[in-house]
């Protein structure tokens, strides 16, 4: 039997058997991974054995999460963190670096050994805490923000600890050592010239000569293409980075950055996110594979006391921290629990130093499993935050509960802000009768002053649409602000009203094709009508005939509608989407500087 194979399909059929478990019980997917690990790993099952090779290949995980990160941001964004990620980020580091070195020389070890292990351990995994941010949607609160910033941080620390560490050498090192990188036995001023260059390169390929090599490979029209340029790209740049001493997942977020304004953007994401979430996947199960029971076994107090102060002190630090930047309560308490583990570099730096003859085999073995123990323990930690903390704080702000609707419309308007309010005050002129669910208090007072009704309620909770109606009304019209609550409230009334109609507000393009995929009857861009009536007046006042602009802004409208339906077909296919658009653009100035009276266009 292929021994490949069936390391492949023990990996898959762990994953499948015990994630869904986890998930089921609202632990989140890394758990279950984790779980799935200890399972299969030599320490449970026995059924795979090699935990650190695979772990090494399944560090390209984190590679590819930073990548596509960089892919969401743009430098503006990192200009606005730059507080976060220079200050708070540099300061948690060094704090706990000086930390956990004095915790060392108290109970006696060397100095050396001290900062060494003292640096590793302020490391947080990048790989879990984005993961666990992402899955709970909390990416872009300020918790998602503050916790982003300092993980970033400590991904570009991870260079002066490489150089650091082997200056802390006792012992003398054999030839053979492994060094961190090809250029690692340059002087320090040439070592940083040549990773400024090789940055800099980077960025100048990706920013300049990129959009040449994707446009040449979308040429072919092969998606299977596009897909192997995109991995070609990550990994790439990660030998790139792996040859100057960089780490790879900084290195690739760079890169992400300066392709984030690519046209070719959504297409690479689309291509490298299957990829990312198999390899994440399989990083956690070997961190999971790696934890030694054995040593757990021989001295049980000790590792819980080791893991119980690791996690204690970050949390105490994490938190000071996050007062004096700012955080509020609710927020700091996640990002202090976020982050109060060590993190996958550790496990890289601990060997490195093994190498080195700084930290001892017995020692480096224990601090291994202490880094995979405060990993496991991290989502067990954020669901009882949400579970417990983040509910009392709720409380504590006496968040008031949703109104008990009690009347049934034909028509249940979700959302009555700048966009709804138009709607509502449009029906209601006429007499129709609408049930509008608004969350936002304030909203809703405005709307109550006013003399409008309406409910406190949030159209995502299918006990609310129940309450309104939705089994018996018409109609179900979704304006509310948001986009992702949006597809959200026509994806819940798609499955449980098949029979009812849908009209939503679309934000923009794409999200008028989510919707469009999602099974609306009607959609409709929120700025469009607004946006094409000013043209028309500034043409107006131009000088150009009221008449004509007025039939010219007509015929735009509906090409422009037609096209925007035409390129649902093809909307995930960003190469085949953009060399459409430019063809539609050529055939609407064609339509447009034609005399209306020949103008042909449907």
């Amino acid at each position: 039997m292929d021994s490949n194979l069936f390391t492949v399909f023990v990996f898959l059929a762990a994953a499948c058997l015990v994630v869904p478990l986890a998930s089921r019980f609202k632990l989140g997917s890394v758990l279950g991974y984790l779980a799935a690990g200890i399972v299969i790993g030599p320490f449970g099952l026995g059924l795979i054995g090699d935990a650190e090779k695979i772990m090494h290949f399944a560090e390209f995980g984190v590679v590819m999460m930073l990548f596509l990160i960089g892919l969401e941001l743009e430098p503006a964004l990192l200009w606005r963190l730059r507080k976060s990620i220079l200050g708070l980020g540099g300061l948690q580091v060094v704090l706990t670096s000086s930390a956990f070195t004095l915790i060392g020389l108290a109970l006696g070890y060397s100095w050396q050994m001290s900062l060494a292990v003292g640096m590793a351990l302020s490391l947080s995994s990048t790989a879990l805490v984005l993961q666990m941010l992402q899955e709970t949607h909390l990416m872009n609160t300020p918790m998602g923000e503050t916790s982003f910033s300092v993980l970033l941080f400590q991904d570009i620390a991870v260079i002066p600890i490489l150089v650091i560490m082997p200056l802390l050498a006792i012992h003398g090192v054999q030839d053979q050592q492994i060094h961190a990188s090809m250029i690692a036995t340059l002087p320090g001023w040439a070592q940083t010239l040549i990773i400024a260059c090789v940055i800099a390169a980077v960025i100048v390929v990706g920013r300049y000569l990129s959009y040449y090599l994707f446009r040449a490979v979308a040429r072919t029209h092969l998606r299977e293409m596009f897909t192997a340029l995109s991995l070609a790209v990550v990994v790439g740049i990660t030998l790139l980075m792996q040859l100057v001493g960089v780490s790879p997942a900084l290195g690739t977020f760079v890169a992400g950055v300066v392709l984030a304004n690519s046209e070719y953007r959504h297409t690479l994401g689309t291509n490298i996110e299957p990829f990312k979430g198999l390899l994440l996947g399989l990083f956690f199960i070997s961190v999971g594979m790696g934890m030694n029971f054995h040593l757990f076994a021989e001295s049980p107090l000790r590792l819980v006391l080791a893991v119980t102060a690791l996690m204690t002190i970050k949390t105490l630090i994490l938190f000071t921290l996050g007062r004096f930047f700012g955080l509020n309560a609710l927020h700091n308490s996640g990002f202090a629990l976020a982050l109060a583990q060590g993190g996958e570099f550790a496990f890289v730096l601990f060997q490195f130093a093994g190498t080195l003859n700084i930290l001892p085999q017995t020692q480096e073995k224990f601090l291994t499993l202490v880094v995979a123990t405060s990993i496991a323990l991290t989502p067990l930690l954020i669901a009882l935050y949400n579970r417990l903390i983040v509910p009392k704080f709720l409380s504590v702000l006496s968040e008031r509960s949703f109104d008990r609707i009690e009347e049934e419309n034909p028509i249940i308007l979700a959302g009555f802000g700048r966009f709804g309010q138009v709607i509502g005050r449009f029906l209601n002129a006429q007499g129709v009768k609408t049930t509008v669910l608004e969350k936002d208090p304030d909203q809703l007072e405005l709307l109550r002053r006013f003399g409008f009704k309406g409910y406190f309620g949030d159209a995502s909770r299918l006990d609310l649409l129940h309450s309104a109606g939705a089994a018996k009304a018409k109609l179900l019209i979704v304006a509310v602000d948001n986009p992702e609550t949006s597809l959200e409230i026509v994806r819940l009334a798609k499955a449980e009203f098949p029979r009812l109609k849908i009209f939503a507000r679309a934000r923009n393009r794409r999200h008028a094709y989510e919707l469009s995929k999602a099974g609306v009857n009607y959609y409709k861009r929120e700025v469009f009508d607004s946006s094409l009536e000013m043209a028309q007046q500034i043409l107006v006042s131009l000088g150009k005939n009221d008449s004509d602009t007025y039939s010219k802004a007509i015929k735009f409208k509906q090409h422009d509608e037609a096209t925007l339906k035409a390129s649902f077909d093809f909307f995930d296919d960003e190469p085949e989407l953009v060399s459409f658009m430019r063809t539609q653009r050529a055939e609407l100035e064609r339509i447009l500087q034609n005399d209306i009276s020949g103008d042909s266009d449907s």
